[in-house]
């Protein structure tokens, strides 16, 4: 037993020898540096940034797209909401048949609460886009039988939130749905729907509870870069002006 702990002594001192000896920095103290407008600027980093910021500034300033009519999150069918929606349908409805789902997408859903911006009407440039959508979410779809499909109407009754969605219909009257369409189009229970929506939206975000029902499937579409590619390919914004999202007896506003 003594022969045990003494080989096991040795193998510890054999560890401890080799390791490499801690050396203590030598700490000075410095004199702290408020910061504040009076700091002179440093001459040679200014001029070595100079040539990307103007390359960025020149990227973020240039005209994509035009709309004649202000763009904003207001109402129930906003302009803003209704377009990035579209938007959102159609860049998941091409990816979709491109990758096995042949028929596309039927519907698309996103929050008003990710548009942190409105655009003004007149040139857009690339720099708003950046505002109205500066995070990196990505386009999922969701793979979602009929009757689990009935949470997301039940959703929109309960909030009647001005959350924006594309080829969908819900019509509430006193406390009820009395109208839910996919594509126009009554809901199958045993039919199987793909819904485009964001990561965030997909995972429960904003209590979107109904989608953890279904299965997603990632895009790798960034939402941003989306909404770029169709202002860019729209020199001339055509707001959407169909009803969507119709709150019969709506009392409180919970717009966003």
């Amino acid at each position: 037993m003594k022969t045990k702990y003494l080989i096991f002594g040795v193998a510890l001192l054999s560890v401890i020898s080799c390791r490499t000896p801690l050396n203590v920095a030598n700490v000075q103290t410095e004199k702290n540096i408020a910061l504040s407008t009076d700091l002179p600027e440093d001459a040679l980093f200014t001029k070595t940034i100079a040539p990307y910021k103007a390359e960025l500034e020149g990227k973020m300033n240039k005209i994509i797209s035009h709309t004649s009519v202000d763009l904003t999150k207001e109402g129930d069918n906003s302009t803003l909401g209704n377009l990035l929606a579209d938007y959102t349908f159609e860049g998941a409805d091409e990816w979709a048949k491109k990758n096995g789902i042949t028929n596309g997408v039927d519907a698309a859903v996103i929050n008003i609460g990710g548009i942190r911006t409105t655009i003004g009407a007149g040139d857009i440039l690339t720099r708003q886009i950046y505002e109205v959508m500066p995070f990196e979410n990505e386009v999922i779809i969701v793979k979602m039988k009929g009757s689990d499909l009935q949470g997301l109407f039940d959703y929109y009754l309960k909030t009647l939130k001005n959350n924006p969605v594309s080829h969908l219909y819900i019509e509430t009257e006193n406390g009820m749905n009395v109208k839910e369409l996919v594509n126009g189009k009554e809901v199958e229970p045993g039919q199987t729907y793909y819904i485009a929506t964001s990561d965030y939206l997909a995972l429960g975000g904003d209590n979107m509870d109904y989608f953890k029902k279904g299965e997603m499937i990632p895009t790798g579409i960034k939402l941003r870069d989306l909404f770029l590619e169709k202002f860019i390919a729209n020199p001339e914004i055509k707001v959407p002006t169909d009803l969507r999202l119709n709150f019969k007896n709506k009392k409180n506003k919970i717009d966003e």
